[in-house]
């Protein structure tokens, strides 16, 4: 800082503000600062890079008109030549926070926000779908079927009735489920040590629908048998069904999803920091729906290789998924869908029907490795 600088030093132990000339020296932490009081009553003080509470400069072009130091246990400094003051300290190594730099250098800022947002769009990506399955390993099975014994519960009080099929009906499709299971080989599991009795229960009510619990309860409703029925289609169409339920279970999609909301609530609450609950809320739905997508295509992949090991057919229950769809549309099955449903694929959390039913009736399913 060149030695004609002045200043207004305000020590604390004088009413009035001294005039004093401002010199700055390279420091091994940062620049030292020398005040030389004009009046020469007394000595040039010398602070260390340390003691001084640096000012940052936030825009070259909308800098204060007087700038003020704090000192700590030396009073403050109150400087007019701002612009002068931070080329000095520039010049004589400190090293400029990078928060400044952002502020005052947009080729900076651009690249601190191009790595923020690729580092956010990891972390989604493979973060912490990576974290969620590492952190279920530790979830005891017990816990699972607490939980799935508890929601049960509550559908079957809200939702669910006793299922009418009759009793033969119930046990012919049981013996089927059983035989299923059985094929369930050791290459086909998620977690190896993972293995779950599993069970499959009948209800009515929710239309045509099958669902897993964690824990390895699954529940087949009687509309789902109807449906079938109604199009004539073999019991391999509900077998494929419950192959693709059994997947849910071994992957322990449940468990997962509850884990990956953990992980995302809390990656979302670390990276946009204070936010309104709106965003956090919908950044968490939205991305959940995706990892949704990524389970039911996992259980597709399940089902579609626990098929093939027990020697059945996967095409009987593509044409019972499109059958249930047209149902519910109004379509002809495997029609396509209609103008605008590209929003309601977005928030669907299944893959497209037909064209998840195409690669069912070629035996295989979109993304599955190997």
């Amino acid at each position: 800082m060149a030695a004609g600088l002045r200043a207004a030093w305000f020590d604390g132990r004088r009413s009035r503000a001294r005039d004093v000339h401002v010199t700055l020296a390279p420091g091994p932490g940062g620049p030292s600062l020398t005040l030389e009081p004009l009046d020469g009553a007394s000595p040039p003080v010398t602070l260390a890079h340390r003691d001084v509470q640096w000012p940052q400069a936030w825009s070259a072009n909308r800098m204060p008109r007087k700038l003020a130091v704090d000192l700590g246990a030396h009073g403050s400094l109150q400087v007019d030549d701002v612009a002068g003051w931070h080329a000095a300290v520039e010049a004589n190594g400190r090293n400029t926070p990078l928060a400044q730099r952002m502020q005052t250098r947009w080729g900076v800022f651009l690249v601190v926000a191009v790595v923020a947002l690729a580092g956010l769009g990891a972390f989604y990506r493979w973060g912490t779908p990576w974290a969620a399955t590492q952190l279920t390993r530790q979830v005891p099975v017990a816990w699972e079927m607490d939980l799935s014994a508890r929601a049960l519960g509550d559908l079957d009080e809200a939702w669910l009735k006793p299922s009418k099929l009759p009793p033969q009906r119930q046990a012919q499709l049981r013996a089927r489920f059983d035989a299923l299971a059985a094929q369930v080989a050791p290459e086909l599991r998620r977690y190896p040590a993972y293995a779950p009795r599993l069970t499959l229960q009948f209800r009515d009510g929710m239309g045509a629908n099958a669902f897993a619990l964690p824990g390895g309860s699954i529940v087949m409703t009687d509309g789902m048998v109807e449906a079938a029925a109604r199009q004539n289609l073999p019991d391999e169409a509900l077998v494929g069904v419950l192959a693709h339920e059994i997947g849910h279970v071994m992957h322990r999609h449940t468990t997962r999803m509850i884990v990956e909301q953990g992980v995302l609530n809390v990656g979302l609450g670390i990276a946009l920091g204070d936010v309104s609950t709106v965003v956090s809320m919908g950044g968490s739905l939205l991305t959940g729906l995706a990892y949704r997508r990524g389970h039911e295509t996992e259980a597709d992949c399940f089902a579609t290789a626990l098929m093939r090991r027990a020697g059945l057919p996967t095409a009987p229950m593509a044409d019972l998924l499109l059958g249930i769809e047209a149902e519910m549309t109004g379509n002809k099955p495997g029609a396509a869908a209609p103008q605008g449903s590209s929003w309601m694929n977005l928030l669907s959390s299944h893959p497209e029907t037909p064209k998840r039913a195409r690669d069912l009736k070629d035996g295989q399913a979109e993304g599955c490795r190997g």
